[in-house]
């Protein structure tokens, strides 16, 4: 063959590969599927949008050129310490495990604490801690001096690194939630939470979820409560709902927070033995659930571990082991570290 021939037939391969190319990337990301997301894309029930941790929100984003998200439609909140000039300031908490002292922090400003806060279901801020791990969850909720400094009695039962989440909504403003991570010294041993489980027993009570997740979807699902075998029907109003309930994505802990259909309860009145919710996770993958309810002025939280399938069209994300456990729960349950 004569070089002008091998010369042909290479730009010919050239351009065979290229359209190829071309082809693929269009398939994968078409022009008009790369858009910045829509008010009305974000999370129902969910605190607003944070970005990924050490990262700035999309608050902090330049105005002047849309920016795509590898999140798709759907906000992702609870990622960061900071989101419309709201920053979640240093958590000071005891170092190691056993160890007797306080959890503490400020939300500022511009520099300044913030004072004012709306009420949301009878607090103004609610505080979830949990291990990185998914285990030793706590929901709480802390007390605010006149200077804005948040503060409870805290006490470690576990040492590990750990994310607390403030959720609340500055007065006359949306809701938001921030988080930092706190490290407590001590022997870490690290509980798997890669199993799914829609099953819970917790105090004597056995919890079972019903309802499948689909990302970037309202999911309807149904927690059905018994005791000894028995509906129990005694579920008692909570913080204005008679449950909560708090997802964690597996990985990072992106926090959504969804709260039960149906009006808030009147005063006295009961319900169960299930609650209802709609519930919208941000992206495909595995979340960990858990359930505040309470009977006999007690709150009990169950967990759960259940897979969020991709939305219709898209590719499933790879399967997982199965061979662990779901989020312990014997950070204790009942009383005033529990609830919501």
């Amino acid at each position: 063959m004569n070089t002008r021939a091998r010369v042909g037939l290479y730009a010919a391969a050239l351009a065979a590969v290229f359209g190829t190319s071309a082809v693929v990337a269009g398939a994968v990301a078409p022009q008009d599927s790369v858009r910045a997301p829509a008010a009305s894309d974000r999370v129902q029930e969910q605190s607003s949008e944070g970005g990924a941790a050490g990262q700035p929100s999309d608050a902090q984003q330049p105005s002047a050129a849309p920016q795509p998200t590898d999140e798709g439609a759907v906000m992702v909140s609870g990622l960061s310490l900071e989101q419309d000039g709201y920053v979640l300031g240093e958590v000071r908490a005891p170092d190691e495990v056993g160890s007797e002292g306080e959890l503490a922090f400020t939300v500022t400003r511009d520099g300044s604490a913030v004072t004012d806060f709306a009420v949301e279901h009878d607090k103004r801020l609610h505080l979830i801690v949990v291990r990185s791990d998914g285990s030793h969850f706590r929901h709480v909720h802390p007390e605010m001096d006149a200077d804005g400094r948040w503060s409870i009695p805290w006490t470690w039962e576990a040492a590990g690194t750990y994310r607390v989440f403030a959720d609340f909504a500055p007065t006359g403003g949306e809701g938001l939630t921030l988080t930092r991570a706190v490290d407590v010294a001590g022997d870490v041993r690290p509980t798997r939470s890669t199993a799914v489980s829609t099953t819970s027993s917790v105090d004597g009570f056995d919890v079972t979820l019903e309802g499948e997740l689909q990302a970037g979807a309202a999911s309807p699902l149904t927690l059905e409560v018994l005791r000894d075998g028995e509906p129990v029907t005694t579920l008692e109003s909570y913080l204005g709902a008679f449950g909560h309930l708090v997802a964690l994505r597996e990985g990072d802990l992106a926090y959504l927070h969804v709260h039960p259909l149906g009006a808030e309860p009147a005063a006295g009145q009961l319900s169960g033995p299930t609650i209802a919710f709609n519930a919208e996770t941000p992206t495909p993958g595995r979340y960990l659930l858990y359930l505040d309810f309470q009977v006999d002025g007690q709150v009990h939280t169950a967990t759960f571990a259940v897979d969020a399938a991709a939305a219709p069209g898209t590719k499933e994300p790879a399967d997982r082991e199965s061979d662990g456990e779901t989020p312990d729960d014997d950070s204790g349950h009942g009383g005033a570290d529990h609830g919501h």
